[in-house]
């Protein structure tokens, strides 16, 4: 029986459909020791994690291995000084060696940061000064020693540095490191409050927020794994995500295990159709999820059969209807879409026991009370228009529901204005009680399955001599979903010509991470802005 039955009750209809579901833990509830070793102790051969990469090499970890090598890292980690409550950014792209350190620093009750690869020296910069991480760990791939060593200097940081596999200068080689530590570690007390977990999200006034969870979060994605993934006990689930981004959280670790799903991880930078399809059959994958545009280019490249794959599921952008039916029509699979944010768990989905409708977010998780309301915070009636919200249930906690935006407290009573949760997301319900996807009442663009707060690319683009102006958006696009692009006021003496167009693309793409390319640049020779001055986003959208 899956180790989740220890932490929940659910109740559900003859169809499999969640209807109820009510956590049960203990005040000192902590993954690392109550779920992971846990399943260790009581069966070690259990597979966890299989991994490989575009080169071939294959690693697989039972829950046995999983314990002992996060005790030995965790053992790394306690004698360099790494305590209770310490900030550790982790930079591991996909490698197996992520899986370690999480578990570690939770038994340790530190709080782990993961980011991308992608960051560039100044999003690093901005991390570290602003989180005070006490330490990093990181690939040797892709210049990430290099940009975090420039980062550290220019921030005139002091951090303790590990790198995994090969040896980087300034960095302590942890693979090597952990080869002497025990694979024995007492247990830390830790609090089923304390934080856990701190993602950066994208900002759209400003600059990226810290966003805190807590210790209870891997609850929460019991309902993802289970009733939207379909992760099966015994099976193996494959999330496409790198584990800078909280898809990993919610596909690759938390959920999975706790429902007794081992995971698929596939280790590589290019994707590739073909490849991420034979690694589906060649490891036998039962459930998958990955964003649309993963979807878009399957469909695009053939997709062969795939007999072992039960269900799938998609989001983090909207999802063409054409990918949808197509998929369907070559694989009898329904793709189920799903609905939530960095600061939550899923929100809604088509869940286990509803047929999936092609291009709705489903209905609400049994797990939160939602709703849609006005802007005067009033509800809205079906087919209308409305901010989704979470209602707290009387005297209950909201878990998987972040803690608070680090360092930034107004915000974080702001979203938790009038005594729900802002989600500024729009959406309507239909009759049947469907949730139907309308925008974003901020300006987040979802590109490629990632997400780019314009703030963070117009920062750029205003370094440019010939940009007197800017706004950035995001455009229809085939393949990504959207498209970002900059709409620029040239400066005087400045010419709007199709090289100056290229010369800024070039020179903003330099400077930022590759999802956040800009791939079309408009010059106009002013912007629509509101009475107070501020520039209507909206309108751009309307003329693009």
């Amino acid at each position: 029986m899956s180790i989740e039955k220890r932490y929940c009750r659910e109740v559900v209809d003859e169809r499999g459909r969640l209807q109820e579901i009510t956590l049960r833990y203990p005040e000192n509830f902590n993954f690392g020791y109550d779920v992971v070793d846990e399943i260790a102790q009581e069966t070690p051969e259990r597979q966890a994690l299989v991994w490989c990469n575009a080169d071939g090499a294959e690693r697989r970890f039972s829950f046995g291995e999983i314990r002992d090598e996060s005790n030995r890292m965790a053992n790394v980690f306690h004698a360099a000084g790494i305590r209770r409550g310490d900030r550790v950014m982790l930079i591991l792209k996909r490698h197996y060696e992520y899986w370690f350190a999480a578990i570690a620093l939770h038994k340790l009750g530190a709080v782990m940061i993961p980011a991308t690869h992608m960051l560039t020296v100044g999003d690093l910069v901005y991390r570290m000064r602003s989180s005070g991480a006490k330490a990093v760990v990181c690939t040797t791939q892709d210049e990430v020693p290099e940009k975090i060593r420039e980062a550290i200097a220019i921030a005139g940081l002091s951090m303790q540095l590990w790198c995994v596999g090969q040896d980087a200068e300034g960095f302590c080689n942890l693979t090597v490191e952990m080869q002497g530590a025990s694979n024995r570690f007492a247990r830390v007390e830790t609090l089923a409050t304390d934080p856990m977990m701190l993602y950066f999200t994208s900002g759209t006034t400003g600059e990226p927020k810290g966003v805190i969870h807590d210790f209870r979060y891997p609850l929460a994605h019991i309902v993802t794994a289970k009733y939207w993934h379909r992760a099966e006990e015994g099976g193996l689930h494959f999330t496409v995500a790198e584990t800078g981004w909280a898809k990993a959280s919610w596909g690759k670790l938390y959920g999975q295990w706790l429902v007794g799903s081992a995971v698929m991880v596939y280790d590589f930078d290019t994707f590739d159709p073909k490849k991420l399809t034979a690694v589906i059959n060649r490891y036998g994958v039962t459930s998958f999820c990955a964003p649309p545009t993963v979807y878009r280019y399957l469909v695009r490249k053939g997709i062969p059969d795939m007999p072992t794959l039960r269900h799938a599921a998609t989001a983090g952008e909207m999802l063409a209807p054409e990918i949808f039916r197509k998929f369907r029509e070559r694989t009898g699979l329904t793709l189920c879409e799903g609905y939530g944010q960095t600061e939550t768990a899923l929100l809604m989905a088509n869940f286990r026991g509803d047929e999936a409708v092609e291009g709705s977010m489903g209905t609400p998780s049994p797990f939160y009370q939602i709703e849609l309301r006005g802007k005067n915070g009033e509800p809205v009636a079906d087919g209308e228009i409305g901010e989704v919200v979470i209602v707290p249930r009387a005297g209950g906690a909201q878990v998987g529901i972040f803690t608070g935006y680090l360092d930034h407290a107004e915000q974080y009573r702001h979203v938790w204005r009038d005594g729900v949760y802002h989600t500024g997301d729009a959406a309507y319900r239909d009759e049947n009680g469907r949730y139907w996807f309308h925008g974003r009442f901020d300006d987040l663009i979802k590109t490629g399955g990632f997400r780019v707060g314009p703030y963070e690319v117009e920062h750029v683009l205003m370094e440019h001599p010939a940009v007197a102006e800017c706004s950035v958006i995001g455009v229809p696009d085939p393949l990504r979903g959207q498209a970002i692009k900059a709409v620029v006021v040239p400066g005087k003496n400045w010419k709007a010509t199709p090289e100056l167009e290229q010369e800024i693309r070039n020179f903003c793409n330099r400077k930022l991470a590759e999802y956040k390319w800009i791939r079309q640049v408009e010059f106009l020779p002013e912007l629509p802005k509101t009475i107070s001055g501020k520039i209507r986003k909206q309108i751009l959208r309307d003329l693009a």
